[in-house]
């Protein structure tokens, strides 16, 4: 039976991408990518999502990029703007899944700078009972650790979850410690799936 749903952050309750502040800045999204391919790479993102600061992170890209010194910076001091509202239907989703006596919580991969900044600004995330951040772990998905923390920090029981992430190998890596998992798309794709993922459990 499933009593707890785990929630991705990033692309599943919220919008973030890099686009929605390099876009206008460079004038299109083919430069934009090119950026975030060469420069702002998801490998260099990836280590604030691990806990490093971004004072370091951003002196050490300047210093082997120093003439696009304007852009790295931007990724610090307008971090927010990369973000792009709630995803719609999500927030509430969770509010029917809590009145429906499930427990929610959170596993995402973000920065412990950033992720204060917009806490108390989206509804959804007060309503967690419980997060695990990676940057406050220094453990990122999809290591299986993260998976084991959360279960273990709110007295989880692997088959009585379902987790919910943008990406096929965060889905994998929950299956291999027994959570179940569903890609996802959009609002209604993941409504549609869990219902049929409750229906199969019941059934046991």
């Amino acid at each position: 039976m499933i009593k707890n749903v785990i929630f991705d952050f990033g692309c599943v309750l919220v919008y973030w991408s890099q686009h929605n502040l390099y876009d206008t800045h460079f004038g299109s999204k083919e430069k934009t990518d090119w950026f975030v391919d060469n420069i702002c790479t998801w490998e260099w993102n990836n280590q604030t999502d691990l806990g490093k600061s971004f004072a370091e992170s951003v002196a050490e890209k300047v210093a082997e990029y120093p003439e696009w010194e304007t852009e790295i910076r931007m990724y610090w001091e307008r971090w927010e703007d990369m973000l792009n509202g709630e995803v719609p239907g999500m927030k509430e989703w969770i509010c029917e899944l809590k009145n429906a006596g499930y427990k929610v919580y959170g596993l995402s991969n973000w920065s412990h700078e950033t992720f204060p900044m917009i806490k108390d600004k989206y509804e959804a995330f007060s309503m967690m009972d419980g997060i695990v951040m990676s940057g406050e772990e220094l453990i990122a998905k999809p290591d299986l650790r993260i998976y084991k923390i959360l279960l273990e920090r709110y007295g989880l029981k692997a088959e009585e979850c379902v987790f919910i992430d943008d990406r096929k190998e965060n889905i994998i890596a929950g299956e291999q410690v027994g959570i179940r998992g569903i890609i996802f798309e959009d609002c209604e794709q993941v409504k549609q799936a869990f219902h049929v993922l409750n229906q199969k459990s019941n059934e046991y």
